[in-house]
């Protein structure tokens, strides 16, 4: 049953239980204690108040980490609505907590498409000054949609390669409206978020829903960006064989220069234990390549959108489709192979695990935040296209992040500045 509660800010929110937020506030304190970056500019934004008067929308993974990032923000005088990026990592009683502490919230667990548009719609009609999407699902709807709203919009940040890949599409042809800050393409995102934190939630999310071991296990990866690098790192320490598919011939070479097999997926296809895929594109795994997998392979995706593995594909080829357990679902073919379906093909690592890491997303998030007040400072001499993230603001949350774990680095000497700018040595 759906409950609409009422935030702090008496603006109705639409949420599944209020009598859960216990649960998640004792979720958000925890991570809280996890995020050091973002507890030094928590405590600078209570003091400055740089968001006071602004109305923020976020479209993300609505979780405990997610949720002390709407927290930072409101700390930092702004109104803060959310809504989900993907219906099955939406986790209740977070979202109940968060309308506890004066946030609007349009999410519940398991939403239907339908509704799940509606809470987009409905973080919309909020009016936001400016915005923070996971995938670019917000910003779609706004254009498709909405133009002149779009074009009251300050600006916003993305989060995640699947967004930042729809908003180049549309400065490419021109019907972008308002400037979009590429958070996940700075180097304190990817290096960090895409490799340390998919590679460990990944698996986290996959050996807690199948319970099975990983090492001697053939695991197929599909994509070698920073994510398919994280997630065969992690499969390989587990102690599988890893196997990379890739379109790329550089990535390729880099993944057999550290030390994976390369080959195309129908090859792969043969040889795979678990598959997942972490590319952003469609079809990635599709019937021919499920007509020749072993009995009881496992797929997974960890790309943004569900749509990597083919679920029609999927459906067509079985003669019967069941659930086993909570996120897997076994598909039985006419020649007596099953194949596993983890989490309706949604993220892994979210869908079916509580994704990244405490400590990875307090660079993300910290990088979220600093962004979102770049963009607002500077709205007035921003055009309506994709930014790349200053590197100032990525050095301050690298230092910052060195100072919260009381570690110091060297400086360079006047010598050696000089050294560097000379070109006579």
């Amino acid at each position: 049953m759906k409950l609409t509660a009422v935030d702090q800010t008496s603006r109705p929110s639409m949420i599944r239980d209020i009598t859960l937020a216990p649960s998640g506030h004792r979720k958000i304190e925890w991570v809280s204690r996890h995020m050091p970056v973002l507890n030094i500019l928590k405590t600078e934004f209570e003091k400055d108040q740089p968001l006071a008067g602004k109305r923020i929308a976020m479209c993300l993974h609505l979780e405990a980490k997610t949720a002390y990032l709407a927290l930072t923000l409101r700390a930092a005088g702004a109104e803060v609505v959310v809504c989900a990026s993907n219906p099955l990592s939406t986790q209740d009683d977070v979202v109940a907590a968060l309308v506890e502490k004066g946030v609007t919230a349009f999410a519940w667990h398991g939403a239907t498409p339908e509704e799940y548009d509606m809470h987009i719609a409905k973080a919309l009609d909020c009016e936001p000054d400016a915005l923070i999407d996971d995938g670019g699902d917000l910003v779609g709807m706004l254009h498709r949609e909405r133009p002149a709203q779009a074009r009251k919009i300050m600006g916003g940040c993305e989060e995640t390669t699947t967004g930042i890949l729809r908003l180049k599409a549309m400065e490419r042809e021109g019907s972008l409206l308002f400037p979009m800050m590429a958070v996940n393409d700075a180097f304190m995102k990817y290096l960090f978020d895409n490799r340390y934190g998919t590679g460990q939630s990944v698996w986290d999310g996959i050996m807690r829903t199948t319970n099975l071991v990983v090492a001697g296990k053939t695991v197929v990866v599909a994509g070698y960006g920073w994510c398919g690098k994280g997630v065969s790192m992690r499969a390989k320490g587990l102690g599988a064989r890893v196997i990379v598919t890739e379109i790329d011939p550089i990535k390729a070479n880099e993944a057999l220069l550290d030390g994976f097999e390369v080959m195309p997926m129908q090859q792969a296809a043969t040889e795979g234990d678990v598959f997942i895929t972490v590319t952003g594109n469609v079809n990635v795994i599709r019937r021919e390549h499920m007509a020749v997998m072993k009995d009881n392979a496992i797929l997974a995706n960890a790309g943004h959108f569900d749509v990597e593995v083919s679920k029609p594909d999927l459906e067509a080829s079985a003669v019967s489709r069941r659930t086993l357990k909570n996120n897997i679902e076994e598909y039985l073919l006419p020649d007596g192979r099953r194949l596993y379906f983890l989490a309706e093909g949604r993220l892994v690592n979210l869908a079916a695990g509580d994704g990244h890491p405490a400590e990875v997303m307090d660079l993300s998030f910290s990088l979220q935040a600093l962004s979102l007040l770049y963009m607002l400072e500077n709205r007035e001499r921003l055009l309506p296209r994709v930014y790349n993230v200053p590197e100032e603001i990525d050095r301050k949350v690298a230092e910052l992040r060195l100072r919260s774990l009381g570690v110091e680095i060297d400086r360079l000497t006047e010598e050696q500045e000089r050294y560097l700018a000379s070109w006579q040595l």
